[in-house]
């Protein structure tokens, strides 16, 4: 599991771009870009909520701090970390 905790600070935006679909679930980083992968269907905000628990474990926080901001049907994303 890829270690992000160092991008965790209160009111931060974290921008990444999503593959639904993928083989297996991961998160790679190569400079600023953030790719997250995972295995379910970009329906019905299932992709969405696989990748917010995803960033959510790779960060050591709860899922419920991290609020989708920008890109719900789209696959470049933004969330945002709450207080």
């Amino acid at each position: 599991m890829t270690d992000l905790s160092h991008l965790m600070r209160p009111g931060a935006e974290i921008a990444v771009r999503v593959t639904p679909k993928a083989a297996r679930q991961r998160i790679e980083v190569a400079g600023d870009l953030i790719r997250v992968y995972v295995t379910v269907v970009p329906e019905d905000g299932k992709a969405n909520a696989a990748v917010q628990a995803l960033l959510a474990k790779a960060l050591g926080i709860a899922k419920s701090r991290l609020t989708l901001v920008r890109g719900t049907t789209s696959r470049e994303k933004v969330f945002r970390i709450s207080d």
